[in-house]
This record gives structure tokens, C-alpha cells and sequence, in this order.
């Protein structure tokens, strides 16, 4: 039977790594985290609200910032 590794055995191990490495560990850990439940929600309700905004605003975003920076003054 294999040996089962303890989540302090893990951290040792997880020690020795670079800290690219780390990074990439916890990138990893972060995205298994998730349930097949859960996973693909928050894009899938992104991609529905994605465009709802479109011709709310009539002049450039640019524009759109710059006044109301004047008005602040």
C-alpha cells in the first residue's frame, strides 16, 4: 500500500520549491478547489452579461472621465 503523505510532510516538501514554483502550486491548488458544480459559473454568467452596457453612454470613455474630473474641481 502506498504511503499516504501528511499535509506537514506536504509543507516541508513545498519548503524546498522556488518561489515560482510555489506560485505555480498554489495557481494549481486554486483552480482543483473548485466543485464540477461550481466550476465554469462565473464565466458562463460573465458571458451573459457581457455587451448589456452597449450605448449607455453616448460619447468616448475618455471623454467620459476627463468631465467628470473637471466637474471635481
Amino acid at each position: 500500500m502506498p504511503h499516504k503523505a501528511t499535509v506537514e510532510e506536504i509543507e516541508k516538501e513545498i519548503e524546498g520549491l522556488t518561489r515560482a514554483d510555489r506560485l505555480k502550486l498554489l495557481d494549481r491548488l486554486s483552480r482543483n478547489l473548485g466543485s464540477p458544480e461550481t466550476a465554469g459559473r462565473s464565466s458562463r454568467k460573465r458571458d451573459t452579461l457581457y455587451g448589456m452596457g452597449k450605448g449607455l453612454w453616448d460619447e468616448d470613455a475618455q471623454e467620459y472621465v476627463d468631465r467628470l474630473r473637471e466637474d471635481r474641481t
